[in-house]
């Protein structure tokens, strides 16, 4: 199984502050959840302390949406949430 990741995902993941190696772990490792569209979401959780845009957290949720092509998968957009 390849996770090939859309121009669009990578624009998001830039702007979101989330890295290839956690999109690939959360597809990997991740809680699997229906999306819209007939699509597949994907969710992980990563304990990891940071300052985003001034303000500190504790853990970062990565949520990727996937569509299958064959046995692999493409990621079309990434969203992250900081706790």
């Amino acid at each position: 199984m390849e996770i090939r990741i859309h121009p669009h995902a990578r624009e998001r993941m830039a702007e979101r502050g989330a890295t290839e190696e956690e999109v690939v772990a959360t597809l990997s490792a991740g809680e699997s959840f229906p999306a819209k569209f007939g699509r597949h979401g994907f969710r992980r959780n990563f304990d990891q302390t940071g300052v985003r845009r001034g303000r500190p957290y504790a853990a970062k949720q990565v949520e990727a949406i996937a569509v299958r092509e064959g046995p692999d998968w493409l990621v079309i957009t990434v969203v992250v949430r900081y706790y």
